[in-house]
């Protein structure tokens, strides 16, 4: 099985503000160490931006790049974001990465909240989703849609505009999925060959539900632990992978477990939760294999 991990399994993130942010060789060692064989880029500025430095850089770690995160403004009729996916799609194809993930940005910074789009920006994400796919497969990338608490497709009405609106296919995340109000696993099994590329996610529901009543932010709700080490939360992981599986999905599993650090982890830190996932994940395929 294809695994791997994320800076954001380390508190490194896009969002300004987000917390300490640790360095990326503290982050490529601990990901080797727990046996992971490739990771996402995480934000820009964490990796390096030149292919070949960052080919090198990873392959040191004896890790390689499987895709790369890019929140895009997608609904707005008098900007064009093709442009702003050429140097991601530049630095994938040099590397040999497969996915560019895409998340439909509000055109604010952070995830805390998004406006309602009428009729006429909606035609216009989804337009701009599919040429967005066609030109990264022109350059043998697979480009997918990310829903996203804190975008303009996070609900499961969004989600399905984007299924019935685009051909475009989708990162199943399964965190910001039941956040958003969708069953991942129903989704993996309703529309299983539209799901090319995971991020699992394991969820506290009881967080998720102070989400969706607007009682915290989200990332209050991340600095409270709403992501707990897969197997311990509120998702079937177990029932999303054997699903995926079953279907002959032969994508990545990146395992995600957004955090936020106030500084410096002293002891093992974020490493520790992302060495039960890994264990709790080969579980799995084991069990799904029988």
């Amino acid at each position: 099985m294809k695994i791997a991990g994320a800076p954001i399994n380390w508190g490194v993130c896009e969002v300004p503000g987000w917390g300490y942010q640790l360095a990326a060789e503290r982050v490529l060692a601990e990901m080797r160490d727990v046996g992971l064989a490739a990771t996402e880029t995480g934000p820009q500025g964490f990796l390096p931006a030149d292919p070949v430095a960052l080919t090198a850089l990873l392959q040191s770690y004896d890790l390689r790049c499987v895709g790369s995160f890019l929140p895009v403004l997608l609904h707005d009729p008098a900007h064009d974001p093709v442009p702003e996916t050429t140097a991601p799609l530049d630095a994938l194809t040099a590397t040999g990465a497969e996915v560019l993930v895409l998340a439909a940005a509000t055109g604010s910074e952070g995830y805390d909240s998004r406006p309602t789009l009428d009729d006429q920006q909606w035609a216009t994400l989804l337009t701009n989703l599919d040429r967005i796919a066609a030109v990264a497969a022109e350059r043998g990338v697979l480009a997918v849609l990310h829903p996203h608490v804190g975008t303009m497709v996070e609900n499961r009405a969004d989600v399905q505009r984007v299924l019935d609106g685009s051909t475009a296919q989708l990162c199943l995340d399964t965190g910001h999925l039941l956040i958003g109000g969708t069953d991942p696993l129903q989704l993996a099994r309703e529309v299983p060959g539209r799901i090319a590329h995971t991020h699992l996610k394991d969820v506290d529901a009881a967080l998720a539900a102070r989400v969706q009543a607007g009682d915290i932010s989200y990332t209050e709700a991340v600095r409270a632990g709403i992501y707990t080490p897969l197997g311990t939360g509120d998702v079937d992981i177990a029932g999303i992978v054997k699903a995926l599986l079953d279907d002959g999905f032969d994508g990545w599993f990146v395992m995600e477990q957004d955090t936020i650090l106030d500084d410096e982890p002293t002891g093992e830190g974020p490493v520790r939760d992302v060495r039960a996932s890994v264990a709790y994940l080969h579980d799995v395929f084991r069990t799904a294999a029988v």
